[in-house]
């Protein structure tokens, strides 16, 4: 990898991890989720990078996709909440993917937490050019079901490339078949989630995340430019109803519009009959091992 190419993945790394840590210490008993978005938001942009995906904070049976709207203003953590704080960061497009889970202010769930942490551990000790990334599976599986628990079958890690948030390579969190390996010089976000429950997530109400997918192809101008202004603003990358109102204000209606045409998708919002944990770093991978960017 070229090393002016590294060493952005590297400050989007420290930066995601400075602002994954600020998100966890905020959370407590009557803070805003609004607050906390938006602070960790805020700090990505004074310590030099851009947020590449709103920040997804995740209470409890929500493994993933949820960030708050202005309108969200009522939401607050309670007490016994298990919160999973996820970010990501980029410079120039090279993009750093953390996450990590805290119990608040209770323990009942510091098993369940545990696990994900130590299965994100145990896989980054075995992570290496030309390891299959089912292997990668199993470890996490028999970690998270060694303490009782079970990993979300059908989320995953995922390959990084500038821009792109799933680059197409996938680190499953059970034993599968694939037998695609890593490469030395590939950036991948591993990402263990434990559960309570059953280990599958069901896809459940909206999450205010959206991404471009492309314009209209009718000649209505008012959607089309809407459309293009969207690709300038976000490019490929996942982008807030927060954010979107900021820049187009008083234009949720045509918003709507784009996603029922496909041309704007939504992330649903991702959800376990149980309670979940999660933890995630992004690594790159050299001949012998991994580094830790986050």
């Amino acid at each position: 990898m070229d090393e002016e190419i590294l060493e952005k993945y590297r400050k989007a790394g420290r930066i995601a991890r400075d602002v994954r840590e600020l998100g966890i210490k905020m959370i407590r008993p009557g803070v805003r989720l609004l607050d906390v978005a938006e602070e960790i938001e805020k700090k990505i942009y004074e310590l030099g990078g851009e947020p590449a995906f709103p920040v997804n904070i995740s209470i409890n049976k929500v493994a993933a996709h949820f960030s708050p709207r202005y309108e969200d203003d009522h939401l607050e953590f309670k007490e016994g909440d298990v919160v999973k704080i996820d970010v990501g960061v980029h410079v120039d497009g090279y993009i750093a993917d953390t996450a990590s889970t805290i119990e608040v202010e209770t323990d009942k769930y510091s098993d369940l937490i545990e696990s994900s942490k130590e299965a994100l551990e145990k896989v980054i000790d075995v992570a290496r050019h030309g390891i299959e990334v089912r292997i990668l599976g199993k470890v996490i599986s028999e970690t998270i079901e060694s303490k009782g628990f079970r990993p979300i079958s059908n989320l995953s890690g995922h390959s990084l490339n500038r821009y792109i948030l799933h680059a197409g390579v996938s680190i499953p969190n059970i034993l599968t078949t694939d037998k695609i390996k890593l490469k030395e010089g590939m950036v991948v976000a591993i990402e263990p989630f434990a559960s309570t429950g059953s280990g599958y997530v069901k896809s459940r109400g909206w999450s205010n995340i959206y991404r471009y997918v492309h314009s209209p192809v009718f000649r209505d101008l008012r959607l089309r430019f809407l459309a293009k202004r969207i690709k300038e603003k976000f490019r490929t990358l996942p982008f807030a109803d927060r954010w979107f109102t900021r820049n187009f204000p008083n234009m949720r209606e045509n918003l709507n519009k784009l996603i029922s045409l496909g041309c704007v998708y939504h992330y649903p919002r991702l959800v376990d009959d149980g309670i979940v944990s999660q933890h995630e770093h992004t690594v790159i991978i050299t001949k012998d091992g991994c580094e830790v960017i986050t």
